[in-house]
């Protein structure tokens, strides 16, 4: 397993954060718009849970136009507890495409700002809520991480 470097999914928790604040400021005025930005997220995530967040479109632009023009990571990352985290923004991210999709707006509403609020501290504090799940789930099952 290689691991990642981790201003990789500081940078896609950035651009995931900047997507949840347009769905909830149209989500008023235009529940079919942010139906679909959270559907747009929602196949992200699908694609950051399955096959890692650095394949994800925010990814691949992190390591071939960003990376390259930063000093080397001080440490690389294990790479499955932001596959976990990408899995968690994937439920979230369906319930509020659903719930905006179908005039729930309200349901769409509370799961894009739980999702907003968890992009936000990994993109502000380099905390992941989701990495941490995982983590914890390790420790609760005695299984190593």
């Amino acid at each position: 397993m290689t691991g990642i470097d981790p201003r990789g999914p500081r940078f896609t928790a950035t651009a995931t954060l900047v997507v949840f604040a347009v769905a909830l400021v149209l989500s008023d005025a235009a529940p079919a718009a942010a139906a679909v930005l959270t559907g747009a997220q929602a196949v992200l995530f699908a694609i950051g849970a399955g096959l890692g967040v650095q394949m994800t479109p925010t990814g691949l632009l992190f390591r071939s136009a960003i990376r390259p023009r930063l000093a080397p990571p001080s440490h690389l990352e294990d790479p499955t507890p932001p596959r976990f985290a990408q899995a968690v923004g994937l439920v979230f991210a369906v319930v509020a495409t659903v719930g905006f999709a179908s005039g729930a707006v309200l349901v769409g509403q509370v799961a894009s700002g739980l999702a907003f609020a968890a992009a936000f501290l990994n993109a502000a504090f380099a905390f992941c809520l989701g990495c941490e799940m995982y983590l914890l789930g390790l420790r609760v099952t005695g299984r190593a991480s």
